[in-house]
């Protein structure tokens, strides 16, 4: 096991798996984006699937580039049956084996890094959908695409809880637009292929997905406080600091993910998230305050050129469908999240970014 994954997380999402997994036995899988935060995580559950669980051993092939991956992801494990392969998803790929189910999770879901590489962000989403989408039809598998809650955009107040029929308020030309249209197209390719080709496709749409195996140069707001809180360095807060997320701790995450994989209606897409506390960003300082008793200094800044302002205000996902659909029910409350994210980020992290 990695030293920047837990086991006990593997372990409690592989038991959360129990009721399903079996599907995979004797199966393939691609992966792509394998060695991303998600990705890791991946690869570990399903190493722990085929030594507990499945009564034959799921293959899987895993496709990376590398590009934003840092010291994590380029550390790559030696799995049986595991098979890693540097591959940049917008060339074709071709598979020696035949493909039950594509798990297309390449990405640069950074706003950092979607900021420094926007031709590449809207590239792996388009042309390396679209790839992945054709391997699915020639190998009759199943596809599952990650998108993201940044297709909501900026939702009006009536549409918070933001549910999966919700179109978007989204800018075309924003500084976020790199990752929120490519994912939208991504999502539209999706589409098509199923209703055009039978192509069994499912779309999962995260919301603030945190854990273990975060960067610590990721530059989303969990990996930056406990970075700097690391280094006894003022924490910046981009804005006003009163726009709101709710947080989703990386089991319940993976939980879901693999429900919608396995189990998802044809076609349809799902939100994959924590629905409360909806907390501001002031809010959740405190309540690290809380966690690490003892007061944490901040700054309110303006929005770097290194990272893209017009986010969202609100952020927070309307989770039914889900529920009703696959039985995702998220386990880990936001303080027991933090708790496990903080212990670990402050034995990992090195507190220079």
């Amino acid at each position: 096991m990695s030293e920047f994954l837990l086991f006990n997380d593997i372990q409690q999402i592989v038991d959360n798996l129990s009721d399903v997994a079996q599907d995979f036995s004797g199966k393939t899988v691609l992966l792509t984006g394998g060695r991303g935060f998600l990705g890791r995580y991946f690869m570990e559950i399903f190493n722990l699937l085929n030594e507990k669980i499945l009564k034959k051993n799921v293959e899987v092939i895993v496709l990376d580039n590398l590009i934003t991956s840092g010291k994590e992801g380029a550390e790559i494990p030696f799995f049986e049956n595991i098979e890693f392969i540097n591959h940049n998803v917008i060339e074709k790929f071709i598979s020696r084996k035949k493909i039950d189910y594509i798990i297309h999770a390449a990405g640069i879901a950074s706003p950092y890094y979607y900021r420094a590489y926007p031709l590449e962000t809207l590239e792996v989403a388009i042309h390396g959908t679209q790839n992945m989408l054709e391997l699915a039809e020639a190998n009759s598998a199943k596809l599952t695409f990650f998108s993201s809650s940044e297709i909501y955009g900026d939702p009006d107040p009536d549409n918070v809880p933001t549910k999966e029929s919700y179109r978007g308020n989204v800018s075309c030309n924003g500084p976020r637009a790199c990752y929120d249209e490519s994912k939208r197209v991504g999502e539209t390719l999706c589409n098509i292929y199923h209703n055009l080709k039978g192509v069994h496709t499912n779309t999962i749409r995260p919301f603030n997905v945190f854990g273990p195996g975060m960067q610590e140069t990721d530059y989303r707001v969990l990996p930056n406080f406990t970075s700097r809180i690391k280094g006894n360095i003022p924490l910046q807060i981009y804005g006003t600091g009163k726009q709101t997320r709710t947080f989703c701790y990386i089991t319940d995450a993976m939980e879901g993910f693999f429900r919608v994989i396995l189990n998802g209606v044809p076609g349809e897409a799902y939100n994959i998230g924590n629905p409360n506390p909806e907390i501001s960003v002031i809010d959740l300082i405190k309540k690290i305050e809380i966690l690490l008793g003892k007061k944490i200094k901040y700054n309110k800044v303006n929005y770097p050129d290194s990272y893209p302002a017009d986010e969202p205000n609100r952020r927070c996902p309307d989770i039914k469908k889900a529920k009703i659909q696959i039985k995702y029910i998220p386990k880990i409350d936001i303080d027991e999240g933090l708790r496990r994210f903080i212990q670990w980020s402050d034995k990992v992290y090195t507190g220079i970014q």
